[in-house]
Order: structure tokens, then sequence, then C-alpha cells
């Protein structure tokens, strides 16, 4: 499956536009961002649980990050509200379910093989707060007030998802839980709506993908 799969091009995927998806496991359905791969594949994908739905276990050998955008997300490692931001490097394992429901946003499969650095944050009551930076890339949540415009430098490629607020780019408008991608070597800016904008936004990562 190949879902947005060039990197070259500009990509953007409003959320009340993109349809939820089952997965194999019962109660848990998806929206797809971009995908290669089948059950087993690089993939950003926004994945909302049930009340009592669950995974089977499973090991991450691409490693897993993900940003808990409503409800409660659990697993053996403990419970994960809403504004928690966790970063599970290749080799690690879990049950993840929901016992009340959840919705995140989750990115598979896109660590660097030797990475072994766990996170575990909240970005609630932050303003902005750098979630990670190494060598290869950085991860970020940024709050806009209401017209400000952020330059969008991505070089070696950047991701920008609306947690909150609205903004502008390239003359279309972003929602909460909208995603936009720009390809390496790429310059851009957004401009927060009326209301503000609070976004995550990740860089540095897409230069291996062409």
């Amino acid at each position: 499956m190949r879902v947005n799969a060039d990197f070259t091009q500009r990509v953007a995927v409003h959320f009340d536009q993109n349809e939820w998806v089952a997965s194999p496991a019962a109660g848990v359905e998806r929206k797809m961002l971009d995908r290669i791969g089948e059950e087993v594949a690089r993939a950003t994908t926004i994945v909302r649980f049930a009340p009592g739905s669950a995974f089977a276990a499973h090991t991450h050998d691409g490693g897993e990050e993900y940003l808990v955008l409503d409800g409660v997300f659990q697993d053996e490692t403990g419970d994960f509200p809403v504004g928690s931001y966790v970063r599970n490097p290749p080799t690690s394992s879990h049950t993840p379910s929901a016992k009340e429901g959840a919705t995140i946003l989750v990115k598979l499969h896109q660590f660097d093989p030797d990475d072994r650095i766990e996170v575990r944050r909240s970005i609630n009551g932050a303003g902005n707060v750098q979630l990670f930076k190494d060598a290869q890339e950085e991860v970020r949540v940024i709050s806009l007030a209401p017209g400000e415009v952020l330059d969008l430098d991505a070089a070696q490629g950047l991701e920008l998802f609306v947690i909150e607020g609205g903004l502008q780019e390239s003359g279309e408008e972003f929602s909460p839980w909208d995603w936009l991608r720009l390809p390496p070597g790429s310059q851009s800016s957004a401009t927060a709506g009326a209301s503000g904008a609070r976004i995550w936004v990740k860089i540095g990562h897409l230069s291996q993908m062409l």
C-alpha cells in the first residue's frame, strides 16, 4: 500500500475530508496520512480507539512516536492522557489499549535503527516546547498568537499537525487535526488564524526518503 508516498510533493490532508478505515483490531480505526507498506509499514496515521478496544502485543522494530489527541491511551507502562507525547524506540514492545477510548497521532518505522531513546512528555500547560532533538530530526510544539507568521524551513522536509486553532499556508486553510507535509528543499510560511494556533512540527527527517 502506498499513500502520499511521493516525498518530493507537498501534501495536505484535512481531517474532515479523510475517511476512517477499519484496522485488523476490533474497534480501532485509522485515517492514513502517509503510508508505505501493509500492516507493517512506514506510516503516519490518526488512530481512533473505541472504548475497551486494544491491539495485540507487538514489537516496534522501526520505532513509534505518538501524541495523544483525545481520551486516555494505555499500555503496560501506564496511562497517557490528552497532551502526552511518547517515543518508543526500535525493539520496544507493548500492548496498546484505551479503556475509555482515545485518539492519537502516530508515526511508525521512522527511527534510526540504533536509536534507543525513550521520551515521555506532556505538552499540557506549555507554550513552545522541544519534545525531541538529535542529529537527524527535531520535534516541537509551537504556540502562535492570532495573526502570527511562522517561517517553515523545510530544507530537509517538514511535517506540521494542527493541535488547536487554525492557520493558513499557501492560501490553504488548516483546522484542528489537519496535517501538512512539505518536501525537502522547500520554503514556506504559515499565518495563525483569529484564535491563534497550537501545532506539532517535525523537521529534518524527510531527506532520506528522496
